[in-house]
């Protein structure tokens, strides 16, 4: 073994450079919290970066506003916006898209199946309908 003073070749290995992060349009639009099915085929055709998802994120185009605003709105926030389960709507037979108009449709009537799950969803909390987590009272959308 002979000790010199020349350097050495650096064979540590190197840090790989950073790949964009691609996801699915259906990871995209759970994320989004919109409806697959309703967005437009552009955003269904192929995957989308997590640069382009923090752009939507940032700045909706309208398209994605109206969306938020209107629906039809995927299973999870249909449930939100009732105040109950996502169990409650398979168990009640809802089906898995809702328009706003729906949504307070069914806010108004108060069928039985509704009062029921909100009641075991948040027992106790006498929550009138139109008063779940994200919505205004006097039944607008927030």
């Amino acid at each position: 073994m002979c000790v010199t003073d020349a350097p050495r070749e650096d064979r540590r290995q190197q840090p790989k450079p950073r790949q964009t992060q691609l996801l699915k349009p259906e990871r995209a639009a759970q994320k989004l919290g919109v409806f697959l099915p309703a967005t437009p085929e552009a955003f269904r055709a192929g995957p989308i970066s997590r640069d382009e998802l923090q752009a939507l994120q940032a700045d909706p185009p309208e398209w994605l506003a109206r969306l938020r605003r209107e629906g039809p709105h995927p299973r999870s926030e249909t449930a939100r916006r009732l105040g109950v389960s996502n169990s409650a709507l398979a168990r009640a037979g809802v089906s898995d898209a809702m328009t706003t108009a729906e949504i307070h449709a069914l806010l108004e009537e108060r069928p039985e199946w509704l009062v029921d799950e909100r009641e075991k969803h948040a027992p106790g909390t006498g929550r009138v309908p139109g008063t779940a987590i994200g919505e205004r009272p006097g039944g607008t959308a927030g």
